[in-house]
């Protein structure tokens, strides 16, 4: 076999492998990504609604800085790239009955709306959860959200043990909330937060609270959608010159001495590679399903430790009665329960919290000129679901007695939707285990379920020297900016590594634990 010597092989055009492939050619090493779909983006798809597409995943645009760094490394600016504008309204809340409440990037507007909602006592406690979730928020960006994976002992290191003792890492979500809130709607607001990692907020930690500071920090709208981050990072490489061949699929991780050589296509085409960034979810290494070499490099991963999935239902909608933002969550009158009838029952929610995104509305409850015409608008609605997809499909009247439940809670709220039927899409558990395969339609990789979970997420190095781990459901975790960052990370495990002395680091555990030397600053 021909050595690939520098070439790096990036597997999947997710917002990690994009990242990574960014990095490595911005950095002058030979890059080639390899993409199954014909088009970039992974989670961040483009789904069709009549003639017209949608975003059909991620719908919110937070951390700017995390591409402000991105694509100043590559020389030039997100906002030579992509028309985008911060929102002044970050989201819309509604509860059956009428009461509303919005929440904005301006923190005492926010106050204020809160205290006419809640009283000034709760105003007053906005002040006190906003000051701290900023606090825990600065206390694990550089330590552990823009680092390499630690263990706690490094943590508690890098941040001080002070700061470590502030992020109520023991307390969950829930209980904490409750220190702060007595109006139960609250509670269930910024409960909510604890969904963006797939998470329950009844079984995730206190520290989640900072997902509430990056929203209030700054919530971005891009004109054409989030998956047009995905094109713009994808010609970002290209323009770099990374190779990138899409509508290809890598069915093995090839190694040679221990040491991984390259990937073998679906074609038998067999690309020659020094390393391979892998920008997919762990447990589809963890199954074979990218040969043995590659299973053999990481753990097995439990699927009762899965995040969230989701129904998501895409359509073009005449809307009316209530007035959407781009951003509007409808709660259900039984919170707790919809988590028990996920998590434990493995079903989906009787009672189901709804978010919906109006693509074609930005701040105001108002349809922009872009939108399709003759009242319709583009609509996304999302509602948490078991992350079962491989064991079980989901039915059509499963699907549609969920859907005429969201319909009927959102219409307690005042919003009446007409969609046309032919432009209506849904998108189940088992409909996301054949995009994301081996995840059972889990979207965020493991759940954050208790002070260890972070830490027993997979870091950026592998069991197996060259391969290297990108994409949510490794460090720093779930969402467009930290699967972003985890790209970065890799390469500069990558680059460390291919500077070293040493070909390879047997002391890399799974787990937060190493035995690495103490020249080595980090386990992964």
């Amino acid at each position: 076999m021909v050595s690939g010597g520098q070439r790096v092989v990036v597997i999947g055009a997710g917002a990690g492998g994009l990242s990574a492939a960014i990095t490595l050619a911005a950095k002058g090493r030979e890059v080639t990504l390899v993409e199954r779909a014909t088009a970039p983006g992974g989670k961040l798809r483009s789904v069709p609604a009549g003639a017209r597409a949608l975003d059909g995943g991620p719908t919110v645009f937070t951390m700017k800085w995390v591409f402000d760094e991105l694509f100043a490394l590559a020389g030039t600016s997100l906002e030579a790239r992509l028309k985008l504008r911060q929102a002044d309204t970050l989201a819309r809340h509604s509860w059956t009955g009428g009461a509303r409440l919005d929440l904005f990037a301006d923190h005492a507007k926010s106050r204020d709306a809160i205290g006419r909602f809640a009283g000034a006592a709760e105003a007053q406690a906005f002040d006190a959860f906003s000051r701290d979730a900023k606090q825990m928020y600065e206390a694990l960006k550089d330590s552990f959200i823009a680092a390499q994976r630690p263990n706690p002992v490094q943590l508690t290191r890098r941040a001080g043990v002070g700061k470590m003792l502030s992020i109520k890492p023991f307390s969950t979500l829930w209980d904490a909330l409750g220190s702060y809130f007595q109006d139960q709607r609250l509670r269930q607001l910024f409960g909510r937060y604890a969904t963006y990692c797939g998470s329950s907020p009844f079984e995730s930690p206190a520290t989640l609270m900072l997902v509430a500071h990056v929203e209030m920090d700054g919530v971005w709208l891009l004109d054409e959608g989030m998956h047009s981050l995905a094109v713009a990072m994808s010609d970002l490489a290209g323009e770099l010159g990374a190779t990138l061949r899409y509508g290809h699929r890598v069915e093995e991780i090839l190694s040679e001495g221990d040491r991984v050589s390259g990937v073998r296509l679906n074609t038998g085409e067999v690309i020659p590679a020094g390393a391979v960034v892998f920008n997919g979810d762990v447990a589809a290494l963890a199954r074979g399903d990218l040969g043995v070499s590659a299973q053999k490099a990481v753990p097995r991963q439990k699927s009762e430790r899965r995040s969230l999935s989701a129904v998501v239902w895409t359509m073009l909608a005449r809307t009316r009665g209530f007035p959407l933002v781009h951003h509007t969550v409808f709660f259900s009158d039984a919170y707790e329960a919809e988590f028990q009838d996920i998590l434990k029952r493995g079903r989906l929610p009787e009672q189901p919290t709804i978010y919906v995104c109006a693509q074609d509305r930005g701040d105001a409850a108002a349809v922009s000129q872009g939108a399709i015409g003759e009242g319709e608008e583009r609509i996304y609605f999302l509602v948490n679901a078991p992350a079962c997809g491989d064991a079980r499909g989901f039915d059509e009247k499963e699907i549609t007695s969920c859907y005429e439940r969201s319909l009927a809670l959102m219409r307690r709220s005042g919003l009446e939707i007409e969609a046309r039927s032919e432009t209506v899409v849904a998108t189940a558990p088992d409909d996301f285990e054949k995009l994301y395969p081996a995840t059972g339609g889990a979207l965020y990789g493991r759940a954050s379920h208790g002070w260890k979970a972070s830490f027993e997420r997979a870091g950026a190095r592998t069991r197996l020297p060259g391969l290297y781990l990108a994409g949510g459901s490794v460090h720093p975790g779930p969402g467009v900016p930290m699967a972003t960052l985890s790209g970065r990370l890799a390469v500069e495990r990558l680059m460390a590594d291919s500077t070293s002395r040493r070909r390879w680091f047997p002391g890399a555990i799974f787990g937060g634990t190493s035995t690495a030397s103490a020249t080595m600053a980090v386990t992964d």
